[in-house]
This record gives structure tokens, C-alpha cells and sequence, in this order.
């Protein structure tokens, strides 16, 4: 992790930006944003499933929270939380799941913001940490999370597909 990186700390959210929770009116409209990010990652999960998952999470405090960024009162971020327990950490954690900055809006500080949001939340909770994973190859985000101060690790991570 470069120190010059995170000495600068995470940026400011430019003006006319809106970090909140989000509200399941707004499904059908964060739902290209959503499916742009499922794209990143090259998958296709079904437009239902999505919705039922971020319903879930917007309206069912026990399994997460979805934070969303707005500009002009259109949304062009988001973030999903849930929870997981950790045996290294002895306690349930919170998991950054998605986090998606549409590219016109990037640069504004949203990432950064939604990655602090989703933070507070954790400590609201009583959290002793929050985790998440990215690609090896995505480095613009591995460059906002270095900002946050947040340290990578070296595990592998595997998906065996039921």
C-alpha cells in the first residue's frame, strides 16, 4: 500500500452530491447502475433476483443496508452492506458487497463517501471491522480503498458454484 495514497486521505464529496440510505422507490431506478456493475464483473444475474436482494437489504436491517449516491436527484451510486461473522475477528463484521460509481460521475469523492457511509454504519452497530474484496486487476478501485486507509491482505478467495 503506498503511504503518499492514503496520507491524502479520502476526498471530499463534491457539491450537489447526496449520500443516503436508499428506498426500494428507487430499485427500478438504480437498476441500470446495478446491472452496469454486474457487467464490470462480466456476470448476468436475473433483474428479479437483483431486486429481490436489494428489497431485502433496503427494508431488513438484520441482513445489511444499501446506501446510495445521488446527483441532481439521479442516482449514480451505490453501495450494498450485509453482515458475516469472522472466527479471526470473534464477531460478525460488516461486508462492503458492491460498490459502483457510474463513470460519468466519478472523480466527485461518491466512492469514497459510500465507502465512509457503509463505515458508520459498522460503528453504529458495534462492528470491530468492515471487509471487502475487489478484482486484483480493478486498480482505480484499489486506489480509492488504499485512500481510506483500509490495508489489503493476501488471501485467495474461491467461489464454488452450487
Amino acid at each position: 500500500m503506498s503511504e503518499e495514497s492514503v496520507a491524502g486521505g479520502p476526498r471530499e464529496v463534491a457539491d450537489g452530491i447526496e449520500i443516503r440510505s436508499a428506498r426500494t422507490e428507487e430499485i427500478e431506478e438504480m437498476l441500470p447502475l446495478i446491472r452496469a456493475y454486474c457487467e464490470f464483473y462480466e456476470t448476468e444475474p436475473n433483474d428479479d433476483r437483483l431486486r429481490e436482494m436489494f428489497r431485502t437489504l433496503m427494508t431488513e436491517p438484520s441482513e445489511g443496508a444499501v446506501f446510495v449516491a445521488c446527483e441532481d436527484g439521479r442516482p449514480v451510486g451505490f453501495a450494498t452492506l450485509d453482515w458475516k461473522w469472522s472466527s479471526l475477528k470473534a464477531a460478525r463484521v460488516g461486508y462492503l458487497e458492491d460498490l459502483f460509481v457510474d463513470p460519468v460521475a466519478r472523480g466527485k469523492g461518491i466512492a469514497d463517501a459510500l465507502i465512509e457511509v457503509c463505515a458508520e454504519r459498522c460503528r453504529e452497530l458495534g462492528l470491530p471491522a468492515m471487509q471487502w474484496l475487489t478484482a486484483p486487476d480493478n486498480l482505480r478501485a484499489q486506489q480509492v480503498y488504499n485512500r481510506t486507509g483500509a490495508e489489503s491482505d493476501t488471501y485467495v478467495e474461491y467461489d464454488l458454484t452450487l
